[in-house]
């Protein structure tokens, strides 16, 4: 950093607002750039691609500085918030050209990845949430807004997974916390890729405190005022738009955890990451983009209230019988811009002129949306009709003082209807009499000098000009032009009458751009007032979007509406998995029933690899889901329980971040259902036990089975590999076996995809491998041991004939009769080297897998190998 001692006044201005904000990039207004400086501008002008430069080039310690222009500071800003930066906006307070000393500057707004309101078209649907967290007495207040939209939301939690399961399903940017959380658990957030922000202080102001008044709960006080002094001590404008905090328990609804979220892409596609492929790509015929986050904002939260389940069903049943209706509403709501962020810029007082077109173009579209529901003459929408207010006189208001048309800038004039205000129209009229009394006096000047390409023009610096050519300038009168500028090729003059006329357009010009920015001011308070109605409107609006969307995706797919019961029968007759659907066609999807009367709660799934086992289970997981947000499913017919949770253990994947192994992962996913699980809950597991050996595996396998069987009594799908499960049906009376069919036709394997009753009757791996394309000679000796295997011959070497292609090691089985292949043969006893090797096996038997990351493994295997290789 350059040196203090000789910094100049601008320099210490700047210093000391860098000090105030030492975590954030400072955007210095400089006239029509933004500056930044010393490692600001060496890291902004890296990450941004910008020409890094300096100030005071000849001093001993130039200052590294690089800028953006004003006009496109956004998208630099939005590029800074997206990878995790905050930026701090120091505006000049005070007109430089009547500044007497330094310009005034101060920060105006500290922009961070939770507090970011500008959202571009591509993310109109997505919401932007800041959460905050508050540890007391082994608890966690939880609390999370989004600033555009005023939502506001808080609860106490038990333990930090349930905090990392709501930061996750919220896809949180930010959190707010204080020295009071434990730093384990900051690192764990950290380890999310969340920013960390510190607000110590928390006393609401007394305008904010309406945000808490109906909280009873103190620890949720405690985190929602964190959360808003954090909000109002950033955005330092007003948050008039914020809703009154709403307690929630997530209890209230169906409660899946992050991982079976991600498992099931309900919102992204587990390959890309994107909205494609997902159950929030299917369901997504919304046409606001407050509908689509209304959607999101089911998915995430299915509902476990009968009645309000009934009811969503009623209406989309509704809005299905009533299709030119159902279309009117749709034409009609695309006309509909974002009520919500609309809201929030006349709070924060962003709006402009096309916000308040946009405005009233929405409410205009509201009474003709009432008519259509009237029309339909059911009362399943009448608490949605009575939220549907037009605001009327904000409507009228904004007909009335706004152009239709208006520029973007609400401070440069021609935004006022006219005949709005009789003063600005006396003001446009003296502006147009001016100008052509300027025409006037431009033929006037020609007819007198002879000169016929005279004329009158204006610019910003000299104001109005007579401009004569120098080839002219004899034919001038000398005692009424009086010379003003010089060009190349011409000369500019004003003359007593040009000047008194100009005195009067200029003034007038200016008054008429005062006055046309207060209308607009008093047009947004009046605006203002109405906040809390037009929220109401948008809620009312973005939920007839998402249930008419429901309609929408049921009339195209076939959706059918299933009916619910509380004696834990779970009929699906036909069922389809919907994405995978819509993917490969209607015709090309073979559709499977999912039967598990009261007295089955376990289908023990078998059948080979890539059969649609995986599938089957995701298709019931969506299938439930969608019943529980209300919408109709895919399926002939469904009878469904409600169901309070959803564990998934689905697909394999390490655990980087906590340094945990695929198997640790698996093991963790199956106790969190086992420890959390009721005899409401719905139970995926996924080929459990294939991260360990043979027999460890199928012991866990069972034992899991048996334990759920006994203890929960969920209704819990388990595919597997070990056959030799299929053989708890005799002992275990709630499970029944079903498989996957598929059959072999000269040779080759055919997939049927069709769910059957009873066990597969082997498993078809090296047929799969064929189809993987795996070498034939590798696939012929695999066939010759899986003979040998089959036959129980596992006391011997399995030896290769003759005439077969040579290995290049000769593993020996075990000799304990089972089926898993020992790391050393027998006569490496005899060598000696054979303590050595009996100390390596007896480390391989202490060895706790539980407890080690890959990457201890990968040490200890690497240890062995050198003690082997002496």
């Amino acid at each position: 950093m350059a040196s203090k001692a000789k910094q100049t006044p601008m320099m210490e201005q700047y210093q000391k607002v860098k000090d105030q904000y030492p975590d954030a990039f400072v955007f210095y207004r400089l006239g029509d750039f933004y500056e930044m400086f010393n490692e600001d501008a060496v890291k902004g002008a890296q990450i941004l691609e910008l020409t890094l430069t300096s100030r005071s080039k000849n001093a001993d310690n130039p200052i590294p500085m690089c800028g953006v222009p004003h006009k496109a500071v956004e998208a630099y800003i939005d590029t800074l918030i997206d990878k995790g930066y905050k930026v701090a906006i120091c505006e000049q307070m005070e007109d430089p050209k009547t500044a007497k000393g330094m310009v005034k500057r101060a920060v105006t707004q500290l922009i961070t990845p939770g507090t970011r309101t500008a959202m571009g078209a591509e993310n109109a649907k997505e919401n932007n949430y800041l959460t905050s967290i508050e540890y007391v007495d082994g608890k966690y207040g939880f609390a999370y807004a989004e600033l555009s939209t005023g939502e506001l939301k808080t609860t106490v939690l038990s333990s930090m997974d349930s905090v990392v399961n709501e930061l996750m399903t919220l896809q949180t940017k930010e959190v707010i916390v204080n020295a009071d959380l434990p730093q384990d658990d900051i690192d764990i957030i950290n380890k999310l890729g969340i920013l960390v922000s510190y607000q110590n202080n928390m006393q609401l102001s007394e305008d904010m405190e309406y945000l808490v008044v109906s909280l009873l709960n103190e620890v949720e006080k405690q985190v929602v005022s964190r959360l808003i002094t954090y909000i109002t001590d950033t955005q330092k404008r007003s948050l008039s738009h914020m809703k009154p905090a709403i307690a929630y328990q997530p209890a209230e609804f169906l409660k899946m955890d992050h991982n079976s979220q991600y498992n099931l892409e309900l919102t992204k596609n587990l390959r890309t990451n994107k909205k494609s492929g997902s159950l929030l790509w299917l369901l997504d015929e919304t046409k606001t983009a407050m509908g689509g986050r209304k959607l999101k904002e089911w998915i995430d939260h299915p509902l476990i209230n009968q009645q309000s389940i009934e009811n969503r069903q009623n209406q989309v049943n509704d809005l299905l019988d009533h299709y030119y209706e159902r279309s009117e509403i749709k034409d009609l709501l695309v006309k509909v811009y974002d009520l919500e962020r609309l809201a929030g810029k006349v709070s924060f007082g962003s709006v402009n002129g096309r916000d308040l077109v946009q405005l009233k173009t929405s409410l205009q579209q509201i009474p003709k949306i009432k008519y259509i529901l009237d029309e339909m003459e059911t009362t399943s929408f009448d608490k949605v009709d009575k939220d549907l207010d037009p605001v009327e006189e904000v409507a009228e208001l904004i007909e009335k003082a706004i152009i239709n048309e208006p520029p973007i800038s609400v401070t440069e004039g021609g935004i006022i209807n006219e005949g709005y205000n009789d003063v600005l129209d006396q003001y446009r009229d003296a502006m147009n009499n001016g100008k052509q009394w300027i025409a006037e006096l431009e033929n006037k000047e020609r007819e007198l000098t002879g000169i016929n390409n005279l004329k009158i023009g204006y610019n910003h610096v000299f104001g109005y000009y007579i401009e004569v050519s120098k080839a002219n300038l004899a034919k001038l009168p000398e005692d009424r032009y009086e010379r003003k500028q010089t060009l190349t090729n011409a000369e500019r003059f004003s003359t007593p009458e040009l000047k008194e006329k100009e005195k009067l357009i200029i003034e007038a010009q200016e008054k008429s751009k005062t006055l046309e920015y207060d209308l607009f001011s008093e047009v947004r308070s009046v605006v203002k007032t109405a906040i809390q109605r037009l929220q109401k409107l948008a809620n009312a609006v973005s939920s007839l979007d998402v249930l008419q969307s429901f309609a929408s995706i049921s009339d195209e797919y076939r959706l059918v509406r299933p009916t619910l019961n509380d004696n834990h029968t779970l009929e699906i007759i036909d069922g389809r998995h919907p994405v995978v659907e819509k993917v490969m066609g209607h015709q090309s999807y073979v559709p499977n029933d999912v039967i598990m009367k009261p007295d089955t709660n376990v289908l023990l799934i078998t059948g080979p690899n890539m059969s649609g086992k995986s599938t089957y289970m995701r298709q019931l997981a969506l299938t439930v889901i969608m019943t529980q947000i209300g919408c109709f499913v895919p399926a002939k017919s469904a009878n469904m329980p409600i169901f309070d949770q959803i564990f998934t253990r689905i697909g394999a994947a390490d655990d980087l971040i906590s340094g945990q192994s695929t198997f640790m992962v698996e093991m963790k996913e199956s106790n969190q259902a086992i420890e959390n699980a009721t005899d409401n809950s719905l139970i995926l597991f996924d080929e459990i036990g294939r991260g360990t050996a043979t027999y460890d595996g199928m012991a866990l396998a069972q034992s899991i089975i048996e334990y759920v069987h006994n203890n929960i009594h969920a209704k819990t799908l388990f595919s597997t590999h070990y056959h030799e499960l299929t053989e708890l049906s005799d002992s275990l009376k709630q499970l029944k076996n079903v498989h996957v069919g598929a059959v072999e036709k000269d040779g080759e394997l055919v997939f049927l995809h069709k769910v059957q009753a009873g066990a597969a009757d082997k498993s078809y791996g090296i047929h799969v491998a064929k189809l993987a394309g795996l070498p034939e000679s590798l696939l012929n000796r695999a066939d010759v041991i899986l003979t040998d295997l089959e036959q129980g011959d596992t006391a011997k070497p399995i030896v290769m004939a003759e005439d077969a292609a040579p290995m290049k090691d000769t593993v020996e089985a075990s000799s304990d009769d089972d089926l898993q292949l020992s790391l050393f043969s027998d006569d490496s006893k005899s060598t000696p080297k054979a303590t050595e090797n009996d100390k390596i096996i007896k480390a391989i038997k202490n060895l706790d897998l539980m407890s080690k990351t890959p990457m201890d493994i990968m040490n200890e295997v690497y240890k062995w190998k050198r003690e082997i290789d002496k």
